[in-house]
């Protein structure tokens, strides 16, 4: 930590090679119902956050597809001047749980340094990602160990919550 480009292949291997024992830590959480993972995922995500640069890495951008809303859809057509079913045609398709996603990885909209040509409007889901600061974090205990494999600050934070005493 922390990963970039020029790293993110240690990353890889590095979550790879710790997804079996995170998927225990997570299913030992659920096991004991732990009721208050969002204090303990707050802070770990605000201390996180204070060292990663996510520029330097984008690996979301990279290799995974925010789910596109009908209002995603029509602010950004509006946007790139175009209409929302040309939007469509033109960048996404529906995926097998019938969402919005992109035809293609990296990001259509994700330029050659790492930034978003369309940050200020972009998916709601890329402005809420790595969502380690939702609320009710045990109730997307499976999104966030699926994040453990895309971003490198997921997997930092589990790494620190691993080691706090929050499941005995």
């Amino acid at each position: 930590m922390p990963y970039t480009q020029d790293n993110i292949n240690e990353f890889r291997e590095a979550t790879l090679n710790k997804y079996p024992e995170n998927k225990k830590f997570f299913d030992k959480i659920k096991a004991k119902k732990v009721k208050n993972l969002d204090d303990p995922f707050h802070q770990l995500h605000d201390e996180v956050f204070e060292e990663v640069d996510c520029l330097a890495c984008a690996n979301c951008c990279k290799t995974t597809s925010p789910v596109f809303t009908d209002t995603d859809i029509e602010r950004i057509a509006k946007h790139l001047k175009m209409r929302p079913v040309q939007l469509i045609e033109k960048y996404l398709h529906l995926d097998e749980d019938k969402d919005y996603v992109l035809n293609s990885s990296p990001c259509t909209f994700l330029g050659a340094d790492n930034y978003c040509s369309i940050y200020e409007i972009r998916p709601k889901a890329c402005r809420e990602y790595p969502h380690t600061d939702r609320k009710n974090m045990a109730g997307i205990m499976k999104l966030t160990l699926a994040n453990t494999k895309v971003c490198p600050a997921v997997f930092e934070i589990v790494e620190r919550l691993k080691k706090t005493k929050i499941i005995g």
